[in-house]
Parts: C-alpha cells; sequence; structure tokens
C-alpha cells in the first residue's frame, strides 16, 4: 500500500539522513522488529537497551511510510473525548488511555533529551476549539472529567479565545501537555541510537510470510533471506492486513496536509500553539522549527492511493482557503502539499500486545490521531512485556477491550 502521495514532507526537508542495506543472507535474534517507523525506532532503541538482540526490517526506505507524511502534533488527547471513553469502556479504561497518552509526551520528552536528538522538540500549548455553540456544554463537561483524573486544562470563553486569536468561538479547552516535534529526524536519530548499541537494520526487505514454531517465529523475505525470532514485534501500522483482519478494527482515512513558506516571528499566531476543533473532520494547525504553519485536515474515507492522490489538489486549495479564513492577516503562501493514509479505530484507542490469532507476535498498531504519543505507549507496555511483566496500561489497548 501506499501511505503517501510523492514526496511527502518531512521526507523532502530533511533528505536522505542514513543509509540501511537489505537484508541478503539469513540470520536470527531476539526480538525482530517489523517497521522501521517512528514506531519501530521507538521500540528498537528501548529493547536493545533492555540488553535485548534485535533485528529491525523494513519494506521500503527507512522513515518514507507514515512517519515521513506525519503533522507530528503531540497531544494527549485522542480523537475520542474521555467522557465517550467512560461511556464505552468505563472510567478506569478511560482514565488509563488518557494518562498514559499524557505521560507518554513526559517520557518521549526524556529520551529526547538523554539521547541529544536533534528533531525539533519543543513544548506547546494545544487549543481544542468548540467549532458551534451545541459542542461548547460537552467540551466543558469533557474538561471537568479531565480534571477528575488529575489532567490539568483551563477554559476560555469566546472573549478569550477572540482576545488570542482574533476569530470568534463559543469557547476552548487550553492544555500545556502537549508539544510539537520533527518525526523523521526523531526516527532516525533513535535507530542510530539503536544501530550503534548493536540493532541491525535492513531496509528494502519485505516479509512475504511469517511461520510461527514451537521455538519461535521464521521471517521469510522476498529477497530469499530467513531470519529466525524468537519474538516478533508488528510496527508496520495500516500495512498489516496478512496478520489480521484489518477491516474488523480500523478504518481507513486519507488525509490531506499543506506546509506554508517561512513566516515572520510577528507574523505568527498565538504562542504557536498546536490548535484543533470539535468539528469533524477537523482542521489543526501547527509551526515548525521554520516558522512555518503546518496544517491538516479534509479527511475522506480512503479508497486506493490513485483516488487520494488524485484530490490532493481540491483538497489543498480548500485548507488553505480555511486558513486565510481564521487568520486573514497572516500573508500564507504555501510551499508543500501532501496526502497520506491513517487507520481509525471505533474508539480512537490503539492496538497493543498480543492477538490471538498470532500468539508470538506483539503488536504496536498506533492507530487513531495520536500516532506518535500511542507509539511511545506501545514501547513501554510491550519492553514491559518482553520483560516478563505486566504493564498497569496494558489493558487499555488489548484487542479484545470491546
Amino acid at each position: 500500500m501506499d501511505l503517501t502521495s510523492d514526496h511527502p514532507f518531512w521526507a523532502v526537508k530533511n533528505g536522505l539522513l542514513a543509509n540501511y542495506p537489505a537484508l541478503e543472507a539469513d540470520t536470527s535474534c531476539e526480538v525482530a522488529i517489523l517497521g522501521a517507523g517512528i514506531t519501530g525506532a521507538l521500540m528498537a532503541e528501548a529493547l536493545v537497551s533492555d540488553g535485548h538482540d534485535v533485528v529491525v526490517l523494513d519494506a521500503r526506505d527507512i522513515c518514507h511510510g507514515s512517519t515521513s507524511a506525519s503533522t507530528a502534533l503531540l497531544q494527549y488527547e485522542v480523537d475520542t473525548h474521555l467522557i465517550e471513553l467512560i461511556a464505552r469502556h468505563g472510567a478506569r479504561i478511560g482514565e488509563i488511555a488518557y494518562r498514559a497518552c499524557c505521560e507518554s509526551i513526559d517520557l518521549l520528552e526524556a529520551k529526547i533529551r538523554s539521547l541529544d536528538i536533534g528533531c525539533g522538540f519543543a513544548r506547546r500549548p494545544s487549543v481544542y476549539l468548540a467549532s458551534r455553540e451545541k459542542d461548547w456544554p460537552v467540551l466543558q463537561q469533557e474538561a471537568a472529567a479531565r480534571r477528575r483524573i488529575g489532567i490539568e486544562v483551563e477554559e476560555w470563553s469566546s472573549t478569550d479565545v477572540a482576545s488570542r486569536f482574533g476569530f470568534v468561538r463559543p469557547g476552548a479547552l487550553v492544555s500545556t501537555q502537549a508539544a510539537e516535534v520533527d518525526p523523521y529526524r526523531l526516527a532516525h536519530g533513535l535507530l542510530a541510537t539503536a544501530q550503534h548499541n548493536g540493532t541491525r537494520i535492513f531496509d528494502r526487505t519485505n516479509v512475504g510470510r511469517i511461520e510461527e514454531t514451537t521455538k519461535g517465529i521464521v521471517l521469510h523475505t522476498d529477497r530469499g533471506a530467513v531470519v529466525k525470532a524468537r519474538h516478533v514485534v508488528v510496527a508496520t501500522g495500516y500495512e498489516s492486513p496478512e496478520l489480521f483482519d484489518i477491516a474488523r478494527f480500523v478504518k481507513l482515512t486519507s488525509t490531506f496536509a499543506v506546509a506554508s513558506e517561512p513566516l515572520k516571528a510577528e507574523q505568527l499566531w498565538w504562542e504557536k500553539c498546536l490548535l484543533w476543533e470539535s468539528a469533524r473532520p477537523y482542521f489543526y494547525l501547527r509551526a515548525d522549527s521554520d516558522s512555518r504553519a503546518l496544517f491538516g485536515g479534509g479527511d475522506v474515507p480512503f479508497r486506493n492511493a490513485k483516488a487520494r492522490d488524485k484530490l490532493l489538489p481540491a483538497r489543498t486549495k480548500q485548507l488553505i482557503a480555511t486558513f486565510r479564513d481564521w487568520f486573514p492577516a497572516i500573508p500564507m503562501e504555501p510551499a508543500w502539499c501532501w496526502a497520506g493514509t491513517f487507520g481509525e479505530t471505533a474508539d480512537g484507542l490503539a492496538y497493543i500486545g498480543h492477538y490471538d490469532k498470532h500468539p508470538r507476535c506483539l503488536f504496536a498498531l498506533g492507530f487513531g490521531g495520536n500516532g506518535i504519543t500511542y507509539s511511545m505507549v506501545a514501547t513501554e507496555i510491550l519492553r514491559s512485556e518482553l520483560a516478563g511483566k505486566r504493564h498497569p496500561c496494558a489493558e487499555a489497548f488489548r484487542f479484545d477491550r470491546d
């Protein structure tokens, strides 16, 4: 599956950061990781630091899947409100999911700082706008639910919103627990650290068949090489249909994004915050380290890559019009546009852990709008699993939670 349109933003901006070989000969390891995007990179760095013998395999060039197209807004909020998760799964699961995502941003920042990875990580406020009058009472209920589980959130009136942005909305929820990052540089930095510590990394190596035996797992690559592993971590995101019935768990969606030419500091919006709204699909916005505006939305159900990419010009035009409607005083000129595919689950939560049809595989599938946040959550859950421990957050993301 083509997960992105041609030339996604981060790969073009950063260029080729590293070279990895294809796997040409048979090998063995304790843990094989399938997928070398941000999820696979986080897993590789963590597991090799825990003492595991790790091999990473990716079917394409490293980080050229979803990671290269992510707009990388790091937020603890999932696309499903906490009050909705509580109604669906109960208070315990709702609290676990939201607190896990909240804590993951601190964990990710600590990792980036400790490894000294230059990836444009910066803390930003997150402003969640009520798009319509009827949405504001719901957001106020949501704020109360978050406070009850210890997550700080501020409520802004319509006057507060207007004073910061110049446009009118019924209200907004404001959180300080949010950040932005260059996901491409982050993933490459993690993989470089993992490789330095002994991880073997191979790209352009597609695993065509997975054979589960009584002793472990045998991965058969299209190039003819074989990898024998005790455990396999599947971090291939939306490209895992051969391992489970993807339609049962995930609805694939096409999304679209735009990067502007760099803006002057005085032209940027309030605090360079992450900005999104309660409408569905929602418009979202952040800045990057070059002070470009990165914004996106216009989501539609995914049919195929060709149909998605055909929509790119029209969706780009709509996104630019929305930006200019929100911020008519900002002289935004588009520099880049791209499209990507992501998966949405019925409850907005990721799937992490064991799946009954493949008991020897561990899955780290960060479906939903919080891909990188979920990647960090998955890393902590699965490294505990491989250490023979049960992570306290695991139950919120298990496959059989419904």
